[in-house]
């Protein structure tokens, strides 16, 4: 049962879908072990999967994105080294700071530009010389997409070209890979997987999230070489990650890959009508969405409103985070009746004919 079936629009992030039946079917079915042991089939073949499905030899299943970027950040550097980042990326900004509280490892944050990207020039200067006086930067970590932006492939390669000439690995927070591939995919003519492995190549580690876009219940894997996967298997450890009889959540894995994928381009349709159906509205602006995330601001004399507006939008049943900015996420449990609800609710409050 979907949350459109309690007639409650929920919005505040891709993270509250519930499992589709068939999904349901495939986690009771699964072939479970003690992953700890390895001996989970279904995870073992979850990894084996994404690994293949994006081009590395070998990757992890961990129960959050946030231990999956902590374990590649930490496989990647030592104790008094550092990576770049950008500023609102979300393995700095929003994970506890765990890389530099638990390994020692010191971010250098950056300010994205308009499109999301990091400037190729700030990434170069901010590289520290060989001296005792600097931390040794060792990782350069981008975000795919980032809050709701695809960075442009050509970017991509650029960026991380620039860092293995200048000696460092990289990194991506693919949480939302997928997105990324489907719409970089629709602009290209191609399949969506053919262009998730594009983007994945450019790196030397990958961590995918499941429960977002994709619609599990929890669960993310890094990809990586198998000697990076063996020293984040060991990081997991230590984290308290080490799971057992988890095949039912990778089973859900396995299922979102085959069957989830394809039909984000329904979330991404869906954005575009809800940010055309809010044109014209006085005291909204709103950003033109390239995936499943709308970005609606609130201006002028409308921000004297915000909580009003809020306490609004909850009365009908719509929920979404933010007070001046908010933040429309498209997801499996969102429909087009849905998307109608929060129009509607959000015409009525501001009086739209």
């Amino acid at each position: 049962m979907t949350l459109s079936s309690y007639k409650i629009a929920d919005f505040r992030s891709d993270t509250v879908t519930c499992p589709t039946p068939p999904m349901r079917e495939a986690m009771m079915s699964a072939a479970v072990g003690d992953d700890v042991f390895g001996d989970d089939p279904t995870v073992n073949a979850l990894q084996d999967k994404l690994a293949a499905m994006l081009g590395f030899e070998a990757a992890l299943f961990v129960p959050t994105g946030t231990m999956s970027n902590f374990c590649a950040i930490l496989s990647h550097c030592q104790r008094g080294e550092e990576y770049i980042v950008g500023q609102h990326a979300h393995c700095y900004r929003m994970e506890g700071g765990g890389a530099a509280v638990f390994g020692s490892v010191q971010p250098q944050p950056l300010e994205h530009q308009a499109d999301g990207t990091l400037a190729l020039a700030e990434i170069d200067a901010a590289i520290k010389p060989d001296d005792a006086h600097f931390a040794i930067t060792r990782l350069l970590a981008l975000e795919n997409t980032f809050g709701g932006k695809v960075l442009p492939f050509a970017y991509v390669q650029q960026a991380t070209q620039l860092a293995k000439s200048r000696g460092l690995v990289s990194h991506l927070d693919g949480a939302r890979l997928f997105n990324a591939a489907v719409a970089q995919a629709a602009g290209n003519g191609t399949d969506a997987y053919l262009e998730a492995r594009r983007i994945a190549r450019c790196f030397d580690s990958v961590s995918v999230c499941l429960s977002k876009g994709l619609g599990t219940p929890a669960g993310s894997v890094l990809c990586g070489s198998r000697a990076l996967i063996s020293k984040a298997h060991r990081i997991r450890k230590m984290a308290g990650g080490g799971m057992r009889q988890v095949g039912f959540l990778a089973a859900a894995g396995i299922y979102a890959l085959d069957h989830h994928v394809e039909r984000l381009a329904q979330d991404h349709a869906l954005a575009r009508q809800f940010a055309e159906g809010l044109a014209g509205v006085d005291g909204l602006a709103v950003a033109a969405p390239q995936t499943n995330i709308v970005f609606v601001d609130l201006i002028g004399p409308a921000r004297e409103k915000s909580a009003e507006f809020m306490a609004f939008l909850k009365s009908r049943d719509v929920l979404v985070l933010g007070l001046y900015r908010l933040r429309f996420v498209m997801h499996l449990d969102v429909d087009a009746a849905g998307v109608e609800q929060a129009l509607a609710a959000i015409h009525a409050f501001f009086k739209v004919a």
